[in-house]
């Protein structure tokens, strides 16, 4: 058994001990608590905000058969990487059969274009014979005139008379046959141009069947829209897919990250486009990120829901909203660090 005094050292240490270590969390807690005092003071805070990113879907524009898949999960890629190949085959045959009647198209107005030659001479030759019809016609015309004077002189039969009147009137008929095959000459060659219109009109529709079968042999190939980080792979090799279909999510590394955080509305009296901003993560506690406020939005986040609270139905509850507020971080900060999705904690500074 302990002497008495010594039992009595013993509690004073443990007094001691308790007192120290009731001091330093009592000191923890006020450098804490006045840590805190002073941020609520100096900057207007909020740890509801994330960081954010464009991800994006891709999608495939025609459906078939997955060839090779070219990319793997969390994968950085380039704008215009192959990510999948659809098997061509059968669209390049469908391009090949409009190709095939644009061809035969072009043969038919050709052909048309030949007949028009054809028809067009014809045509030409039909106006000199008019030509030459005329001049008889006019010739034997005279002929009549005279022949008609002699008869009124009584130095000609009537025979020779009617002779010469029945040759006037059989040049008359071959001027009008010739008129009339002008004319059918001439509706020809308008039929013609009439067909090759249709035509023309035919093989303009096939080119246009044409550019979008080459646009679905060009979709067999799918690339990255833009440099970008792929997410997780779920098509493999092998696979049918369908136009439309959702074939994996790419991370856009072109457009800028940002920050978006929910401020109070009762903050938004601290804040302005412009601002400057410190953004610190909980993945790296240690590293603050500077940027700006450069738009806030124009209505709380909850009356973007998809169901609005509606304050008139009788049962209101006051509760206070939050303002989504878009920060754009600022370059060459490592800024890379920070992923889609990632809680922030954001300070902007009290004017």
């Amino acid at each position: 058994m302990k002497p008495k005094s010594e039992k009595f050292l013993t509690d004073q240490k443990l007094t001691l001990i308790t007192n120290i270590l009731a001091g330093i969390i009592l000191l923890v807690l006020l450098f804490w608590g006045g840590k805190m005092l002073w941020q609520r003071v100096m900057y207007t805070y909020t740890n509801d905000a994330q960081v954010t990113q464009y991800i994006n879907p891709v999608i495939g524009r025609i459906g078939g058969y997955v060839v090779s898949v070219n990319y793997v999960d969390n994968q950085e890629v380039k704008r215009g990487d192959t990510l999948l190949v659809i098997d061509n085959k059968e669209y390049k045959f469908e391009a090949d059969q409009v190709t095939a009647s644009i061809k035969r198209e072009e043969a038919e107005i050709h052909v048309l274009s030949s007949q028009k030659q054809i028809l067009q001479q014809e045509h030409e030759s039909l106006k000199k014979s008019i030509i030459a019809a005329e001049a008889k016609l006019n010739k034997q015309q005279l002929e009549y005139n005279r022949y008609k004077y002699l008869y009124e002189e009584k130095s000609a039969t009537a025979q020779q008379l009617e002779d010469v009147e029945a040759k006037l009137d059989i040049y008359k008929s071959e001027l009008q046959a010739l008129n009339h095959q002008l004319e059918a000459s001439h509706e020809r060659v308008a039929d013609v141009e009439v067909k090759k219109g249709v035509i023309g009109a035919e093989k303009s529709r096939y080119a246009a069947a044409a550019g979008r079968k080459d646009l679905d042999v060009g979709y067999t190939v799918i690339r990255a829209p833009y440099d970008g980080i792929m997410g997780k792979r779920t098509i493999e090799k092998g696979q049918m897919i369908t136009a439309g279909e959702v074939l994996g999510f790419i991370v856009n590394k072109e457009t800028p990250k940002w920050v978006t955080a929910n401020f109070k509305e009762t903050q938004l009296k601290n804040l302005a486009v412009g601002d400057k901003v410190e953004v610190m993560a909980d993945a790296y506690p240690d590293q603050v990120f500077s940027g700006k406020i450069i738009s806030i939005s124009p209505a709380t986040g909850s009356s973007f829901s998809l169901l609005p609270p509606d304050n008139s139905t009788g049962n209101f509850v006051k509760i206070v909203q939050r303002v989504p507020v878009r920060i754009e971080l600022n370059k060459g900060q490592e800024e890379d660090k920070l992923r889609s999705g990632m809680n922030v904690n954001v300070s902007v500074p009290n004017k």
